[in-house]
């Protein structure tokens, strides 16, 4: 389903916006988001620039992901089960495709049982379910920044009177792997860039932020986390890093790959170690 032409040109909260006309950035110019930054980074400008006008297709990690999120917030695309275990087959291929085609989740009936799973292990954790018993889901936020004048955004999935929940499926939820995927991901720049968020919209000046971890496996066991100071420092630098370098290239209208020149490489220590000479 295509979503409407939408057009954001003054900073402030969209509640209801479809997640596909967010994604696909309705900032006339473009903006940057959380996800986009931290991508920025991760690798060059012109792999990011090309990505952003190609968007990625669904994938099953994803579609997973994404409908957790709508059955514990109540919001978002409808979730459609297709049924059989193969889906290479013309019905179950043109079944899909007309499911993604108005904007909704396909799923194997184990992949709806498995979301099922996880929503209610969150909604029976004591404090996840109150952190999400009152609140907006899925507010988008729009603003832009005071230092270089670029327009960012940023997608909530659940805010309550100063609060932001995030919620995040994941292998493990024990405090190692948490710390593991903090870092892998950056979760600790999506926390700085939410927080921003909120003040930027004059929402909240001091606003906290609390991520909602579940095991996508059996018996799907929920933590609930916050960052320290610490790390949202860390945060904030790999942020102002991603702003100042989209900021450049939107100044010049160049999106730069790898280097022009022959670079040398070298080895990394470990393998130059192996050789033990």
């Amino acid at each position: 389903m295509t979503a409407p032409v939408l057009e954001v040109t003054e900073p402030g909260i969209h509640d209801g916006m479809l997640d596909e006309a967010y994604h696909r950035d309705p900032v006339p110019g473009g903006s940057l988001s959380s996800s986009g930054a931290r991508r920025l980074l991760e690798t060059c400008p012109a792999k990011f620039d090309y990505e952003r006008r190609h968007p990625r297709t669904a994938t099953k990690t994803f579609d997973v992901g994404h409908a957790a999120h709508q059955m514990v917030l109540g919001t978002g695309p409808e979730l459609k089960v297709v049924a059989g275990a193969r889906w290479d087959t013309n019905d179950a291929k043109a079944e899909v495709a007309a499911i993604r085609e108005r904007g909704g989740i396909p799923l194997k009936q184990a992949d709806m049982d498995q979301v099922t799973a996880m929503a209610e292990a969150i909604l029976a954790h004591p404090l996840a379910a109150a952190m999400l018993s009152v609140g907006q889901p899925e507010q988008s936020l729009f603003w832009v920044d005071e230092r270089t004048g670029i327009w960012r955004r940023a997608r909530l999935d659940w805010y309550r009177d100063g609060h932001i929940v995030d919620l995040k499926t994941c292998e493990s939820a024990d405090e190692e792997h948490i710390r593991r995927a903090v870092a892998r991901y950056g979760y600790h720049a999506q926390d700085d860039w939410y927080r921003e968020a909120v003040r930027a919209v004059g929402l909240c000046p001091d606003p906290s932020f609390a991520f909602i971890f579940v095991e996508k496996a059996p018996p799907h066991l929920v933590h609930v986390v916050q960052l320290g100071a610490d790390e949202l420092a860390a945060g904030r630098h790999l942020n102002n890093r991603a702003i100042d370098l989209f900021a450049q290239c939107q100044r010049t209208g160049e999106w730069p790959g790898y280097a022009s020149d022959i670079t040398t490489i070298s080895l990394p220590p470990y393998a130059l170690r192996a050789l033990e000479f």
